[in-house]
């Protein structure tokens, strides 16, 4: 017998046996679960959005306070005054 007709040969055995029974309230369990699921998806997406958010705001203050586009001063001591 081959690898193959045995398998064939298990699914017929499982096929032939007797279906178990399923839970009269299955199909609600089912819907409370997926709603469960929605609103955690739809809360962390929420809360990645403002994360994400608040990186960008930071950055923008950040970036407008320590202003890294201009070039620094290319003084290192200050001026001699009264000399």
């Amino acid at each position: 017998m081959t690898r193959h007709e045995q398998r064939e040969d298990e699914v017929r055995r499982m096929l032939e046996t007797a279906h178990p029974q399923v839970p009269g309230d299955l199909a609600a369990r089912a819907v409370e679960r997926g709603t469960r699921l929605l609103h955690r998806d739809r809360v962390v997406r929420r809360a990645l959005w403002v994360v994400l958010t608040a990186v960008v705001i930071a950055f923008v203050v950040w970036a407008s306070v320590a202003e890294p586009w201009e070039v620094p001063s290319t003084e290192t001591t200050p001026p001699l005054e009264g000399w």
